[in-house]
């Protein structure tokens, strides 16, 4: 790798103020702001808007589309000729 053109890689916090989550994990993301985490050691911390703790894909509150009244309104609509 060429020296000096690569952003650094460290421990980040990630944190979801919605879900109330935080995870840590390697990122080249900086911040000023700065977090104790469990281990004792202060990291950097990033906040998110949506994590696996807030996605309603995740936390099963996803809604299911229904594709079967939107073909049957469209052809009321429109009928078959």
């Amino acid at each position: 790798m060429k020296k000096d053109i690569h952003p650094d890689y460290r421990r980040v916090v990630f944190r979801d103020k919605s879900g109330d989550f935080s995870f840590l994990t390697g990122s080249t993301r900086e911040s000023n702001e700065t977090v104790v985490w469990t281990d004792g050691n202060t990291y950097p911390v990033v906040d998110v808007e949506i994590s696996s703790a807030s996605h309603p894909f995740y936390t099963g509150q996803q809604r299911v589309m229904d594709t079967q009244g939107r073909v049957e309104k469209f052809k009321r609509r429109y009928g078959q000729k």
